[in-house]
């Protein structure tokens, strides 16, 4: 019988710099182009989003700040620059690259069975920068690992990449059982940052920070007890009402958000039938979720964080307690909306709280499209 693949040695990584939610809202605020009402809005967004900190690689962003360079904010003047997606993009290779090779680095160290000369396929997931030779490139060259190793990117997907991503590294295992697939998203989102009357631009401003996740996937047999998910199944979903409302686009002075009001409205909306197939595919599942008991069979809920009324919207319709939102809450508390890594962030929260064995967690995050992307998944040690 063929054993499922499980994520394990999973890690994360932010940046040095933290940026607190009410300096960088008065930042915004106190911009010369910003008028009376876009600072109500600016207030609204940042008071309202549920984070208290962030984390970002724009080091002149901090209070304590000794940097010369003012490519993004100059303190002395007050001023939020506007440098063009050129010098945004050199900011993000320098900086990414090397959260990249960091994160990479600390999963494969954290595993005791797992070396580098093990590692079959590199996944990296990045929606931030663009470069050529990509991240998978710089995780291969950085770690020593053989040149032969099959490399992936998914790029520019958005917030829910990382469950494509673990998608593909499942059936990379099925269909190898010896596989071994590092699995790593990076995510600078503050690069992108600018000062903006429109309220798309607004409620990013207040939400996006930058972090660094990976783990490893494999169905090998190892012999060290780790905390670990087993990957069960997957759904993808789209709610195409929804097109409009969230994308992500390049535009001369970074890339710009679309990011509606209307989002949360329409998860709620449409998340039933987004996820619905998922459950149906065990049969204790599908009659729970269908009495919308889903909840009481499924212990822990690793939910992409995309704002706190995403979250609102997610727990009502699923009739989920606060204790299950509680990681995805914490998670955006303290570092905000970290893109395509913050999902593993979740994951690896419900981890270190100390889930039990066989408990289930069901994963989701959301992105452009407006795309759904759900996952089931159990905890175990990663051995037989």
């Amino acid at each position: 019988m063929t054993r499922s693949a499980v994520l394990r040695s999973l890690r994360t990584i932010v940046p040095d710099t933290v940026i607190e939610q009410h300096e960088v809202r008065d930042i915004f605020a106190s911009q010369p182009d910003v008028g009376r009402l876009a600072q109500r809005i600016i207030g609204a967004s940042f008071n309202g989003s549920g984070i208290d900190t962030r984390h970002t690689v724009i080091e002149e962003l901090s209070p304590t700040a000794s940097t010369d360079e003012a490519l993004f904010f100059d303190r002395e003047s007050g001023l939020l620059q506007s440098p063009g997606t050129a010098a945004r993009n050199d900011v993000y290779i320098r900086e990414a690259s090397r959260l990249f090779v960091e994160v990479a680095r600390s999963a494969l160290d954290a595993d005791p069975d797992i070396v580098a000369a093990d590692v079959t396929h590199v996944i990296t997931a990045s929606c931030t920068g663009f470069h050529a030779p990509g991240p998978e490139y710089e995780i291969v060259r950085g770690l020593g690992l053989s040149d032969s190793v099959q490399r992936y990117h998914l790029g520019f997907m958005g917030c829910y990449a990382s469950l494509p991503a673990l998608r593909a590294a499942s059936q990379f295992c099925a269909a190898d059982p010896s596989a071994v697939v590092l699995v790593v998203s990076v995510e600078l989102c503050t690069v992108h940052l600018r000062s903006s009357e429109d309220p798309d631009l607004i409620v990013a401003n207040s939400l996006f920070a930058d972090g660094a996740a990976a783990g490893i996937v494999t169905a090998r047999d190892l012999a060290t007890p780790v905390p670990a998910v087993r990957l069960d199944g997957f759904h993808t979903a789209i709610a195409a009402e929804g097109e409009k409302d969230m994308a992500w686009t390049i535009g001369d002075h970074g890339f710009e958000m679309i990011l509606s009001t209307k989002v949360p409205q329409i998860i709620g909306e449409t998340i039933i039938g987004a996820v619905r197939p998922l459950y149906a595919r065990e049969g204790e599942l599908a009659a729970a979720f269908d009495e919308g008991r889903v909840g009481e069979r499924v212990e822990h809920w690793a939910i992409h964080p995309g704002g706190r009324s995403i979250l609102d919207r997610v727990q009502e319709r699923l009739q989920l307690s606060d204790a299950q939102l509680h990681p995805a809450r914490e998670t955006l508390r303290e570092n905000g909306n970290m893109s395509s890594a913050t999902v593993l962030f979740v994951i690896k929260r419900i981890l270190d709280d100390g889930a039990t064995e066989g408990s289930r967690v069901a994963a989701m995050a959301f992105g452009p499209g407006l795309t759904a992307e759900s996952a089931l998944m159990t905890v175990t040690t990663g051995v037989s």
